[in-house]
C-alpha cells in the first residue's frame, strides 16, 4: 500500500511545524527545506488548514503553525483525512465486476491488513514523530538553543546549498 505524495507532504509539514512551536513558519521555508513544489505545498496547506490541523495567517508576521498540540494530532486521523481513498482492490469500491467476489477471501485479508495499518497509526501522535531527543531537529537543520527563560528554543540554521 502506498500513501499519496499529498499525504506524505502533509505529514512532513506537520512534523516541521511541530519542531518549530515557538514561531510561525512560511510555506517558502518548508518548500525550500524539503525541496518540494510551493504550489503543491500550498494545496496541502489549504487542506490541513481546512481540516483543522494547521493554523495559517497571511501578511506580515503571518505563516503556519500547528492548530493543536502535537500530542493531540493522531497519525491515523491525518492519513484518513488526507487520503482520497482506501480502496486497495476493485471490490473495495462500489460497482465491483470481479468474477471472484462470491468466493474470494482476498477482500477480507486485505481489509484486515488495512485495519492493522490504521491500528498502528492510531497508536501514534505527531509528538511521537517529533520526539524529544533532537534527532528530527538535527535532520531538519533546526538546532536547539537556550532561551533566556532557560527553556529550550529552536532556531534555524541556514541550509547548505550546492554551488
Amino acid at each position: 500500500m502506498n500513501i499519496t505524495q499529498h499525504t506524505d507532504y502533509a505529514l512532513r509539514l506537520l512534523m516541521y511545524l511541530g519542531a518549530c512551536p515557538e514561531r510561525r513558519v512560511t510555506i517558502k521555508e518548508v518548500a525550500e527545506r524539503f525541496d518540494i513544489s510551493r504550489s503543491h505545498l500550498m494545496k496541502v496547506v489549504t487542506e490541513l488548514v481546512t481540516k483543522g490541523f494547521v493554523d495559517g495567517a497571511r501578511g506580515k508576521g503571518g505563516g503556519l503553525r500547528l492548530a493543536r498540540a502535537p500530542a493531540q494530532i493522531g497519525l491515523g486521523d491525518v492519513v484518513r483525512q488526507m487520503e482520497p481513498s482506501f480502496e486497495l482492490v476493485e471490490c473495495f469500491g462500489s460497482g465491483s465486476q470481479c468474477l471472484l467476489a462470491p468466493a474470494c477471501r482476498l477482500k477480507g485479508a486485505l481489509g484486515g491488513a488495512l485495519q492493522a495499518f490504521f491500528s498502528t497509526l492510531d497508536r501514534l501522535t505527531l509528538a511521537d514523530l517529533i520526539g524529544e531527543d533532537g534527532e528530527l531537529h538535527a535532520s531538519l537543520g533546526l538546532a536547539p538553543s537556550a532561551a533566556p527563560s532557560g527553556r529550550p528554543m529552536i532556531t534555524i540554521r541556514p541550509a547548505v546549498q550546492d554551488r
